[in-house]
């Protein structure tokens, strides 16, 4: 048998999201590299690992076994990397982090101190929405995840970060029908979503259901960035993270519509599996956290409360 530890890794993660295509994507790879990755590794086994049924790609019983002993090769692998700097008094590494979208942020203000004090430490920060961070979590294919809202089937352990605060927001400029003075207004204007999946539809969705208010005139999109753009545009209304508002509020293309009910109040939590084994850079940055988060959040998130 001839594979390399990159063939591991490929075929790992084909194994975990079932998908060529969704593998290259988080790989940073091109579709017919991974497929030709994956190739070649099939290649060392008689036994079929995959089967291609239509255009639905199956993982066989084979192909499971295979990618548990690979997992824990490329475990021993990092743990080789991690003990070889450890006796040369380096801590060294890589942190493996999926934020919510929102979350970046957040984020990156915790995490440039320690990568300061521990510069040969690499990270990885996936930014996506909160689904598909907790399938990262639950797969085991990250050290932690941050969220806003604790996941309902996975049992987790946590570490509060920030509070998170959501307001409805509008174009200054510019107000798309009737003005919102209280929340049941929100039923009568564009009211612009998140995709499912999202930890922000849900809080706002979670704010309507409460009131039960029955939004008739509803625009979904898929990112933070794009509902930001569309309220600047004056195509309508929605509810948003303060902390990713902050400089369109200060130019004046975006206004905080003070409306009864809000902020909607949640927090930034940084979580990982309940009773997993860290790395020494993951218990590490927990230590770091928790000695820190406090100047941290007084030195760069003191404006919130503003």
């Amino acid at each position: 048998m001839n594979y390399t530890l990159h063939q591991l890794q490929v075929f790992t993660k084909v194994v975990q999201l079932k998908s060529i295509t969704k593998a290259a994507n988080q790989l940073f790879l091109t579709q017919p590299g991974v497929s030709i990755q994956l190739k070649n590794f099939q290649d060392n086994f008689d036994i079929p690992l995959t089967e291609l049924i239509g255009r639905q790609l199956y993982i066989t019983e084979f192909g499971y076994e295979i990618a548990a002993i690979a997992s824990g090769i490329l475990e021993q692998f990092e743990t080789i990397n991690q003990k070889t700097a450890a006796f040369k008094g380096i801590l060294a590494g890589r942190l493996k982090i999926a934020v919510v979208s929102t979350g970046k942020y957040v984020m990156p203000y915790f995490l440039s101190g320690f990568l300061n004090e521990h510069p040969d430490i690499d990270i990885t920060m996936d930014v996506t929405n909160r689904d598909t961070v907790i399938k990262s979590l639950e797969y085991n294919d990250v050290d932690f995840g941050l969220v806003s809202i604790l996941p309902n089937k996975l049992s987790v352990e946590e570490e509060l970060l920030l509070e998170n605060k959501l307001f409805l927001i509008g174009n200054a400029n510019y107000h798309v029908g009737h003005k919102p003075q209280n929340a049941s207004d929100l039923a009568n204007i564009p009211l612009i979503y998140r995709e499912v999946g999202s930890a922000t539809r849900m809080i706002m969705e979670n704010f309507l259901d409460a009131g039960n208010i029955i939004v008739k005139k509803k625009i979904e999109l898929t990112s933070n960035e794009a509902v930001k753009q569309a309220v600047i545009a004056g195509m309508g209304y929605s509810v948003m993270p303060v902390i990713g508002i902050r400089n369109e509020i200060a130019n004046g293309e975006l206004e905080i519509i003070p409306v009864p009910g809000f902020p909607i109040r949640s927090q930034w939590r940084l979580i990982w599996l309940k009773g997993k084994k860290f790395s020494p850079v993951a218990k590490s940055f927990i230590a770091y956290l928790q000695q820190n988060k406090a100047t941290v959040i007084s030195q760069s998130f003191g404006w919130i409360n503003q």
